[in-house]
């Protein structure tokens, strides 16, 4: 038995070691995209990152960063961390599957081939899970994800632990363990929280004889105490610990956050008299209960260090939750609103006003003080509700989107909207149901799911289309009507390294295995219910809460690690299947190690040799210069606005932990509609002074100024900072009144004009001197918009504010966002436009003026690409999206441009050259994107340089109509837009090279597109 147990721990370790030489050698050795450059700056600093926080993973990740050896290594050492937990979770999981392989066996002693059949299917499930798509995504990169599923993973083996031990004295302290750890687990992800009803079904089982009535009642008490968690504790102290500190801080005159500690010397005090007084009485039942929930607010006490930090203001501090009543609304994640789950509006309900706003306190003259309200959860047509609400968006793109995917014919129902009677034609309950099965449970989780134990077709994020990031399995005669066949694809689709096909066999282990566990006696079904709702819970039940609306900003498998871990359960057990077939043809130990190895090889082996590639992060710079560029693209002393995750979070990080470009203030306007954003902005952050802003801060308190309409009372246009000071008065003339009897604040034009003080634009670098008789007098624009949000708002107010004093800058994405009103005065610097009192009329994509000397250093010298030609590097699509696809090729050509045009055409044919060095085809194809960058080389006469370029991308556009050709009837009909896109690019090639005289070439493509169309039309 000990030696049993001493192989055990050794293939458990053995697994870690496995798993852990992976992730590190595909680690990315720096920061990632989306929320990660959030994180490790967190970690770090000890910074506030976005709502509901992950203070555990701050903590942990500051311990990690500390053995790093510095700064540089800060972001390498955060994803350690995230590998080293995955790395935890496989072990977890080789011991979780052995443990529930034992309980399939009715005789405690086991032969030496059953003993091998177990550790072999604890090898099989965890390497497999340690190969798959969305678990190794997150092992190798510093987010809460891979943290989260080693908590998940510990608390549901510390629930068998305990399992084996129920019998013994001090047995409990597994379950005071498990408390312990969900109290953690909450200031990391409450992903965790899912695993709870598991858990106490295991007990249930082991404490009680079977009955369907003591499942269901088990499953009652273990819902009600994952709600009692999220909806109780989690919200409750924190609401507790705000009117606790209002009376110690409005009633006492006691400093701020005293009520806080009061709470906690409060509840210190009643733990210790509950533990006290029920061990003196011998009441079991309540000491352990006082004791979890002790232990579960003893972790759940680590949100204390979002308080502690947010009071020292640092330079990311998200809400700036340094009171009790900010903390709550943090807590809650009030900024991002709700979504109705068991009953409310379809998309097109009229709102017909809203119930119960909510008062928002501040910290006002030493005392909270209510300084508005928000309002509260909107009310609507109650015809145009419905139970079970899965298409409430009234977003005009989902509104689209669902009517897609429900197949929405609608009935008609008469409504009153706005005094009117209408006609709306309102979705069935059919549709409705139609749109969460296709959309929310096919899409967005059984596609994921078959990624990961049926193969995945690229990673282009798809939203319905064949040719996007679908699950695929290899075998041609399932894939062909979903995606067309392989041998058709063009290369660069075919040799794709996200195109990773496993054949199903992951997926018939685990079903295997799910139907051999079921059939195995009680002991079999039990088990079998318990894996199955931790399957279901931390998959279809997470879909339903999600509720999703369509065309989410990026793929969401990595929430549902947790489902897709049970099933690797399953696939373990598929090795137990398959032996007790092999075993009546091979007896013994032979059987048992062939079925092992041979299963090794089918399902880890494959999942190891598809994936790694894609998954091999090692070499990936991007992002972090990426960033650089960012910063490297603005002058001494910017204000640089940013736009989205992506455009944000790494400048972060950059800035606040490699030391680049301290000196720039970066304002991120998705962030500019909340006061507490505003207000952050008025301190110095690193060497980047205070932004100036000329409203006090009761004026844009939440609740204040959400919105501010126009009102055409003046003629003309009117100063800005006039305008500023008219919208910031008091006076109730600069009030409108609103159907609701409200008073709104309202600006009395739309047209807008800054005097330019050109001597501060100089000399502050906004514009070179030699530029200066360039310098309009005053900067004018217009406002085609009924009303503006605080975030517009607020962007125009540090402008008037700043009066030409500091370089200011917007990012390219807020370009095409429709909340910058100023893009005739603006100057193209690189990755962001310089706000510049010179006009340039924008045309089409053609936005700003171009300075070829600063544009030149900056595309030249200061930017750096992180290995992004390397072909042993896989670029996927974040990294082709953000560095490369429209925007950077869009920059190299018209620098070209603007030095062809000042009569530099060698230094533009350099230009060029270096942009298709950086960017070459084999890296990511050639497509509409290139066109300027081609006409550069025409115009700087590099003629064969320019033809070998569209030879490539008339090849492209080529082999991807060839490819359509060959697609089933089911399928052709969907790709009418991409083959029209397609044939207009060859079309567009012919007339560029008949422009420039390249007779050859131009007959060459035009002979081959005319026979491409004869084909399509045939």
């Amino acid at each position: 038995m000990q030696n049993t147990k001493l192989v055990n721990r050794i293939l458990g370790w053995i697994v870690f070691v496995i798993a852990a030489v992976t992730y590190f050698l595909t680690l990315e050795p720096t920061v990632s995209w989306w929320d990660c450059g959030e994180f490790i700056t967190s970690a770090f600093k000890l910074e506030v990152g976005h709502p509901p926080g992950a203070p555990t993973f701050i903590i942990l990740g500051r311990i990690f960063t500390l053995l790093g050896g510095g700064p540089e290594r800060a972001a390498v050492m955060v994803n350690t961390m995230s590998a080293l937990a995955s790395a935890g979770t496989i072990m977890i999981l080789y011991w979780t599957i052995v443990h529930l392989a034992y309980k399939l066996f009715p005789e405690e002693k086991l032969s030496l081939g059953e003993q091998i059949a177990v550790w072999g299917s604890g090898l099989v499930g965890a390497l497999a899970f340690s190969f798959t798509d969305s678990f190794w995504f997150s092992a190798v990169e510093g987010e809460v994800y891979a943290l989260s599923s080693f908590f998940t993973a510990l608390v549901f083996w510390a629930i068998l632990k305990w399992e084996n031990v129920a019998h013994e004295k001090n047995a409990n302290r597994w379950l005071v363990l498990i408390a312990y750890l969900v109290g953690l687990s909450i200031g990391v992800h409450l992903l965790n929280l899912l695993a709870i009803p598991a858990i106490g079904l295991v007990y249930y089982f082991k404490k009680y004889d079977f009955s369907w009535k003591g499942v269901i009642w088990a499953l009652v008490v273990s819902m009600g105490i994952l709600l009692g968690i999220q909806y109780g504790i989690i919200p409750g102290v924190a609401k507790i610990a705000f009117l606790f500190d209002r009376v110690f801080v409005n009633g006492f005159g006691l400093p701020f956050n005293s009520g806080i500690l009061f709470l906690a010397a409060l509840v210190i005090a009643g733990a210790v008299w509950g533990i006290r007084y029920t061990r003196q009485r011998n009441l079991v039942l309540w000491n352990n209960a006082i004791t979890m929930l002790i232990v579960i607010l003893i972790g759940y006490s680590s949100f204390a260090l979002i308080l502690i930090r947010a009071s020292a203001n640092p330079p990311m501090n998200q809400n700036y939750p340094d009171n009790a009543f900010a903390l709550l609304r943090y807590i809650n994640r009030e900024q991002y609103g709700d979504r109705p789950l068991a009953y409310g509006p379809y998309y097109n309900a009229p709102r017909i006003g809203t119930s119960n706003p909510k008062d928002q306190y501040n910290k006002v003259d030493g005392e909270y003080k209510m300084t508005g309200t928000m309002p509260g959860k909107s009310e609507y047509e109650p015809k145009m509700e419905t139970v079970f609400p899965r298409m409430y968006s009234d977003n005009a793109n989902h509104i689209r989107a669902y009517k897609e995917w429900g197949k929405v014919k609608g009935t008609p129902v008469r409504v009153r909207e706005r005094g009117e009677v209408k006609t709306l034609q309102k979705p069935t309950f059919g549709e409705n149901l139609r749109f969460f099965f296709s959309y929310q449970l096919g899409h967005m989780y059984m596609r994921y799911f078959m990624w990961n134990f049926v193969g995945r077709q690229n990673d282009i994020q798809g939203h319905g289309e064949f040719d996007k990031g679908n699950w695929i399995s290899g075998i041609e005669a399932f894939d062909r009507s979903k995606v067309g066949s392989t041998a058709d694809l063009p290369d660069f689709m075919k040799n794709d390294a996200s195109r990773n096909t496993y054949y199903f066999l992951p997926l018939i282990f685990g079903l295997l295995g799910m139907f051999y566990q079921y059939n195995q006696g009680r002991k079999g079904k039990e088990t079998f219910t318990v894996t199955m709702l931790l399957f279901v819970l931390t998959g279809i039940a997470i879909v339903v809460y999600l509720n999703q609306y369509p065309f989410q900003p990026r793929e969401r498998d990595y929430a549902y690690a947790g489902s897709f871990y049970a099933f690797a359960i399953w696939i373990g057990l598929g090795v137990l299947a398959l032996h007790s077939a092999v075993k009546k043809v091979v007896k013994g130990s032979p059987g048992a190690v062939i079925v092992t190895v041979i299963s090794l090889g089918l399902v880890p082996g494959i999942l190891a040799a598809e994936n790694w590639h894609d998954h091999d992060r090692s070499g990936r710079y991007m992002t972090r210069d990426y960033a650089k560029n960012y910063l490297e693209s603005c002058a001494p002393n910017a204000i640089l606005f940013t736009y989205g995750d992506n455009d944000t979070f790494p400048l972060w990080y950059v800035q606040e932990v490699e030391g680049v470009r301290p000196d720039i203030k970066i304002i991120n306007v998705s962030y500019l509609g909340m006061d507490w954003y505003i207000y952050q902005q008025q301190f110095t952050t690193n060497d980047a002074p205070p932004v100036p802003f000329t409203f006090d801060r009761d004026k844009y308190y939440m609740g204040r100024m959400d919105a501010v309409l126009f009102q055409d009372r003046i003629k003309g246009s009117v100063e800005l900072s006039e305008a500023m000071e008219f919208l910031g008065s008091d006076d109730v003339r600069t009030k409108v009144k609103v159907t609701s009897g409200d008073l709104m604040d309202y600006l009395p034009s739309k047209e807008f004009h800054i005097t330019v003080d050109k001597q501060k634009a100089v000399e502050s670098g906004t514009v070179k001197p030699e530029d200066a008789d360039q310098i309009a007098d005053r900067v004018t624009f217009k406002i085609n918009k009924s009303m503006i949000g605080k975030s517009e708002m607020a962007v125009l107010n540090m402008i008037a504010a700043n009066n030409w004093e500091r370089p200011i800058y917007i990012d390219h994405s807020l370009v095409y966002t429709g909340n910058i009103h100023f893009l005739d005065w603006l100057q193209f610097e690189g990755l962001a436009y310089r706000f510049v009192p010179i006009q340039t009329k924008r045309q089409g994509i053609m936005t700003g003026r171009i300075d070829t000397d600063i544009l030149y250093d900056n595309v030249m010298n200061k930017f750096v690409w992180g290995n992004v030609n390397d072909p042993d590097i896989h670029m996927d699509e974040y990294n082709r999206k953000q560095i490369n696809i429209m925007q950077t090729r869009y920059m190299f050509a018209r620098l070209a441009e603007a030095l062809i045009r000042d009569g530099e055409k060698e230094k533009a044919i350099e230009v060029i050259d270096r942009l298709f060095e950086l960017f070459p085809n084999s890296i990511i194809p050639l497509t509409y994107d290139s066109f300027p960058a081609v006409e550069q080389y025409y115009r700087a006469g590099a003629f064969d340089k320019a033809n070998e370029v569209v030879r490539v991308m008339a090849q492209n556009s080529i082999d991807m109509l060839n490819y359509y050709t060959s697609l089933p009837a089911n399928l052709a009909a969907s790709i009418e837009g991409e083959q029209n896109r397609q044939i207009s690019q060859l079309r567009n090639l012919v007339i560029i090279t008949r422009n420039y005289n390249q007779d050859e070439l131009n007959k060459e493509i035009d002979e081959k597109l005319q026979e491409l169309i004869n084909k399509l039309q045939s």
